[in-house]
């Protein structure tokens, strides 16, 4: 049977998936040289692409920089890339889609595609891969350089690479401070 055709609950406990999501932290110093197997930058993407989307409408674009000539010009494009990744995914929006949903299509792209970031930062993390989603770039500047067409935007850039430094889990304000129950105000205890 295929992941795809699974019943609800796919095999990972919840348990794991509880653990997987907790222990996933943004890296941004990796491991120099070490190059992501494409069959593990394939599960990535393959992560992305079955992220929700209001109204099916789908409207990502993903490209998968592996090339380190590239990845160093992107860098040199993004302030909030620290070290050199050993790939970078480039999340974009194709406006030709997004269009399809009316008045709330910038909006619901736009949370599409950072749900289709979440699921790819753990699939990352599933393969020991780390992640960092980085918003600073210019998207103008990466645009050209990936020749993206008009319809097509960046707005995401997400770093991948082996973590040489896994920085320690920040802390958490409590659920009772963040859930209430039916409506605001009753806490979640």
């Amino acid at each position: 049977m295929s992941i795809e055709e699974a019943p609800h609950g796919g095999g990972c406990s919840a348990e794991d998936l509880l653990r997987l999501i907790k222990t996933r932290r943004s890296v941004r110093v990796y491991e120099a040289g070490r190059v992501i197997p494409l069959e593990h930058i394939r599960m990535i993407l393959d992560a992305g692409r079955w992220a929700p989307s209001g109204s099916n409408i789908q409207p990502w674009v993903f490209i998968a920089v592996r090339d380190g000539e590239v990845i160093r010009k992107i860098r040199m494009l993004s302030p909030g890339i620290f070290s050199f990744p050993s790939a970078i995914i480039v999340l974009c929006i194709d406006r030709e889609h997004s269009r399809r949903g009316g008045r709330m299509g910038d909006t619901m792209a736009l949370m599409d595609v950072s749900m289709a970031a979440q699921n790819m930062m753990l699939q990352a993390h599933a393969l020991g891969i780390a992640s960092c989603v980085v918003l600073s770039f210019s998207k103008n500047g990466v645009a050209r350089l990936l020749d993206l067409p008009e319809h097509v935007e960046p707005v995401l850039l997400l770093t991948l690479g082996y973590a040489k430094i896994r920085p320690k889990p920040p802390r958490r304000r409590g659920l009772e401070e963040v859930a209430h129950i039916d409506r605001y105000g009753r806490r979640f205890k």
